[in-house]
């Protein structure tokens, strides 16, 4: 934090030029690193603005979310600089304007140049789920692009952190790119609505059109709630079979993002570096180019205090420095984690395809981690129900269960169930013996005044893996209850 004054005393490494644009919460400017050379774009917010506009945890957020990247097509924040009055933001300057507006100019792509945005862009939201972001509101308008046309993944506004175990309701993002799900106000655990977006994204860049498109609203939400759109024909065999993949309406059967990675048409001239999962960000922090950083040690820094500083991802002159000289030495090139990505990978086996739906008798298997276990991420652990049967087959097992345990419930989604469970009383059971449909969950006054009730959602959602993933919460009531209520419920699945 520093004290209020002028630009130059408050910003004393950077020379401010032009406005590049201006926005709800101020404005962004282009500016020199004096110390390096080299370009950064300044986003100035005005503490006034975002507090009248109650967006100050929104802008933390962001903030907080901007300093995990470290990806070659995700914009890079190099530092945070505070004042009484306002918010610095040092990011990477990135000059040949909107993905959106290079779609406008050339009109539908080439094939293997949409292809090759495509594969940039699936590998930074990748590494965004990596680290347990979900970005939320991926469009053409937030994919920037630098001279040598290679994409960077920006605005973060509307992006959050993933939790295992947890769901996002908000309903954000664009409605033309949003999922069918966000436009419901259904429970989403995150990945799959960036799924979509990027179909959407796909889509645009090989047609030069949106495949949801209407002026009138009501029109719009009900043609990509129904998955209504049209493929042109001139679209490749491997284009027409990946993009409805992306596009179902129905997020269990949507594909993921490894399963994306696997499709030949993706897998059509990939780049070395994006051929395989990009590392975590502790494992980048840790690798440091010597060459670099012995310029930045030739500039008065001192070497231990600044390799430590990279280590633990502080922001300061000598990491600023330091990044944008590595930024700057291997732009356009793939970037300098191309051999950090074949060095990570070394001697580990490229994935298979893996079917998306199999059904398998006795349906579940229990498991001691969450779905993204893979993922290398410091969380804690969680326990839940994976599956590979059809979500269908789940769920009907699911509600047999429920009505074996006298626990009433109600369908909020196609795979969202709250319910209520009154130990040792039956009140409210269940005689709707058609598990295919809702079934009501009666407020009988006596069960709602009892201090054992017990209230929870179940969600089934699908797993980076192509499993199914069935998470129980708690709402309300005793936890033992509940824990108690589990374990019958584990029971009746036939889990143990």
């Amino acid at each position: 934090m520093v004290g209020s004054g002028d630009v130059e005393s408050i910003l004393p490494n950077y020379k401010l030029g032009k406005v590049l644009g201006i926005g709800s919460f101020g404005k962004v400017k282009i500016a020199e690193h004096t110390l390096t050379g080299h370009n950064v774009a300044i986003k100035i917010i005005s503490r006034r603005k975002i507090n009248n506009l109650k967006m100050e945890e929104k802008v933390r957020r962001e903030i907080k979310i901007m300093r995990l990247f470290m990806h070659p097509h995700i914009i890079r924040l190099y530092e945070v600089i505070e004042t009484p009055t306002d918010i610095y933001l040092v990011m990477e300057y990135v000059n040949s304007g909107e993905l959106f507006d290079y779609i406008v100019e050339k009109g539908r792509l080439q094939e293997d140049e949409a292809r090759k945005f495509f594969q940039q862009i699936i590998s930074g939201v990748e590494y965004c789920h990596r680290n347990m972001v979900v970005h939320r509101d991926l469009k053409p308008e937030n994919l920037l692009l630098e001279s040598k046309c290679n994409v960077k993944i920006a605005d973060f506004g509307l992006s959050n952190i993933m939790r295992d175990g947890h769901f996002f309701k908000t309903s954000c993002g664009s409605p033309n790119y949003a999922a069918p799900e966000v436009l419901s106000s259904q429970l989403y655990a995150g990945p799959e609505v960036d799924v979509w977006s990027c179909g959407v994204i796909l889509y645009a860049l090989l047609c030069g059109t949106l495949p949801f498109d209407d002026e009138n609203l009501p029109n719009l939400f009900k043609k990509i709630k129904g998955g209504i759109y049209t493929l042109p024909s001139h679209l490749s065999a491997g284009a027409r079979d990946l993009i409805p993949k992306m596009l179902v309406v129905d997020p269990m059967k949507r594909v993921t993002i490894p399963e994306i990675r696997q499709h030949h048409w993706f897998q059509a001239h990939l780049p070395s570096y994006l051929s395989v999962p990009p590392p975590d960000t502790v494992h980048q922090a840790k690798k440091i180019n010597e060459e670099i950083l012995q310029e930045v040690i030739n500039m008065g820094f001192d070497r231990n205090l600044l390799i430590q500083s990279l280590h633990n991802r502080t922001h300061n002159d000598g990491t600023v420095a330091y990044y944008l000289k590595l930024d700057n030495r291997y732009r356009g090139s793939g970037g300098y984690l191309r051999a950090e990505f074949q060095e990570t990978m070394e001697g580990i086996p490229r994935m298979h395809n893996v079917a998306s739906h199999v059904s398998i008798p006795g349906l579940m298997e229990l498991q001691g981690v969450g779905f993204r276990s893979q993922y290398p991420t410091e969380r804690k652990w969680s326990l839940g129900l994976q599956s590979r049967a059809h979500p269908r087959e789940i769920m009907t097992e699911v509600l047999k269960a429920l009505q074996d345990l006298s626990v009433c419930w109600k369908k909020i989604g196609h795979y969202n169930i709250k319910c209520r469970w009154v130990p040792n009383n039956a009140v409210g059971m269940l005689s709707n013996s058609d598990l295919g449909h809702d079934s009501s969950m009666t407020e009988d006054d006596a069960a709602v005044k009892s201090p054992n009730v017990v209230k929870f959602e179940i969600q089934l959602y699908k797993t980076q893996d192509s499993k199914y993933l069935m998470d129980l919460q708690r709402v309300h009531g005793p936890q033992f209850l509940f824990l108690e209520l589990c374990a019958a419920f584990l029971a009746q699945l036939r889990v143990f």
